[in-house]
């Protein structure tokens, strides 16, 4: 096995019955049936309506040297890429760094400015981690959801460092966390309660 440079980590808001997104993806509604408006709706209320509360998460989200996202969490567009979009947080994204979004359709490089590129990868979760990695270096590698793509690398034990932001609610249905994944080992590391929110990190075992 080749040795691991950079620690692998994952960030995901779910409910409190595990569930990142709602039903009914649109691009008004990002997240689904609680989407609400285009910041994230109830479920992503904590980075937006409490930031200051949360400034040290949300600090640590954005601090990785490469980013892993899933297609629908790029956008809701589907199939070949047969209309312009480049993903939600406009013409200057949060990231700042490359990111590998994994899709079945080819598409060049986008270029964004302030220093994020997306990459298209069409051939599967390993390919797109070891870009990331190479594009790192010795940082680290954030896989940025949906729950189906970290899914995907936790049943392949590929995340290091495990680190969900709990809303008090429930969904009920949706993309949830954990859905197909064999059981696993996690050592909890640290949490914290704020007032909309609590802030669970955990190392995975393997």
């Amino acid at each position: 096995m080749t040795k691991r440079t950079g620690r692998v980590v994952c960030d995901l808001t779910v409910s409190a019955d595990g569930y990142s997104a709602g039903l009914n993806q649109t691009e008004e509604r990002p997240f689904g049936d609680d989407g609400g408006d285009g910041s994230g709706g109830r479920m992503h209320a904590w980075m937006f309506d409490t930031p200051d509360e949360n400034r040290a998460e949300l600090e640590q989200m954005a601090a990785a040297q490469a980013f892993i996202m899933g297609r629908n969490m790029f956008g809701p567009v589907r199939g070949d890429w047969d209309q312009p979009w480049n993903g939600w947080w406009g013409d200057d994204p949060p990231f700042h760094a490359p990111v590998f979004v994994l899709t079945h359709h080819a598409r060049e490089p986008q270029p964004m400015d302030g220093g994020t590129t997306y990459h298209f990868v069409t051939d599967g979760i390993v390919s797109a981690l070891a870009q990331a990695r190479t594009a790192a270096g010795d940082g680290v590698v954030a896989i940025h959801g949906g729950a189906t793509t970290v899914n995907q690398y936790l049943a392949a034990g590929l995340i290091d460092e495990l680190r969900l932001h709990i809303v008090p609610f429930t969904l009920g249905a949706g993309t949830r966390l954990f859905e197909g994944v064999p059981p696993l080992e996690l050592e909890q590391v640290r949490s914290r309660s704020a007032s909309i929110v609590t802030h669970v990190t955990y190392r995975v075992l393997i």
